[in-house]
């Protein structure tokens, strides 16, 4: 099956996240936009179908989400479920535990940066639940 992917911010899609796969439910696209890693700042453009979303994960320097198009969702672990929307800035302080991705009915991007590249380590979790999932998105239709 070939997916059209919606145009719905002005950075590039990308090629299809193979590397990053196993933590995913659904498919996302992964972007690069920076190569100069002296300046120490990776910065991606991350594009996920609707209904896909990434495994409960962490970050040991942190993360940065700036969503750019269509809509999501971000979760931290027993805590209510964020909907996202173009504009959106999510600070995501150093080991915590959280997921994100598309709604349910809308494709999705974000930029994602982490805090103290040269050390920064993810932890990668379980998927999250097709139960949590829907919660979510029933939370934001309220």
């Amino acid at each position: 099956m070939n997916t059209v992917i919606p145009k719905i911010s002005d950075f590039p899609t990308g090629e299809e996240n193979t590397a990053y796969a196993q933590y995913f439910t659904g498919k996302s696209w992964l972007a690069p936009l920076t190569s100069d890693k002296t300046l120490n700042v990776p910065l991606a453009n991350v594009t996920f179908e609707p209904g896909c979303r990434n495994n409960w994960h962490s970050h040991t320097g942190g993360q940065l989400l700036i969503v750019v198009g269509g809509e999501g969702l971000y979760q931290e672990r027993d805590k209510p479920a964020r909907h996202l929307k173009a504009g959106d800035v999510v600070e995501i302080a150093p080991n915590v535990e959280h997921w994100h991705g598309a709604t349910a009915h809308s494709w999705f991007s974000h930029l994602a940066t982490n805090g103290s590249p040269e050390s920064n380590e993810n932890k990668w979790l379980e998927p999250v639940t097709d139960e949590v999932y829907q919660a979510a998105n029933q939370q934001i239709s309220k």
